[in-house]
């Protein structure tokens, strides 16, 4: 783990969603580490929240929960907006990262992401570690 960690409680929406990257991360044929990395993600983006239009807080057409934009290709607002989808396309992503199943979470998050505050993904990680623990033989 890098750094202070975070976590906050969550509702059955959360919990589901953190579910369905956990399934399309099998379905992706890939490990427990992947899981872990797309749900920190989805944690330090969306706060595991499938978030919608923003209005004036969005941040350009990010949307989802990975917080995707139609205008830089990862697909259509209803696809990015479904968790199956959004996380299959991370994962593509994230696969084509040379060493990512060896780099801090941070560091493998922010090069699928470009975020502007990439040491963020960090401090989520001990509660996207629990979540895969708790629900990936389930």
């Amino acid at each position: 783990l890098q750094g202070t960690q975070s976590h906050i409680d969550l509702d059955n929406e959360q919990i589901a969603n953190a579910k369905a990257i956990i399934a399309a991360t099998k379905k992706a044929d890939m490990n427990e580490r992947a899981a872990v990395i797309a749900i920190g993600t989805a944690f330090q983006e969306s706060k595991l929240q499938n978030l919608g239009h923003l209005g004036a807080r969005n941040d350009h057409d990010s949307q989802g929960l990975f917080q995707q934009r139609p205008s830089s290709g990862w697909g259509t607002v209803e696809q990015i907006t479904d968790p199956e989808y959004s996380t299959l396309a991370f994962l593509k992503s994230l696969k084509q990262v040379d060493g990512w199943q060896d780099m801090p979470l941070t560091v493998a998050a922010q090069t699928v992401q470009v975020s502007a505050f990439p040491d963020h993904y960090a401090q989520w990680e001990q509660q996207a570690a629990d979540l895969v623990a708790a629900h990936w033989n389930s």
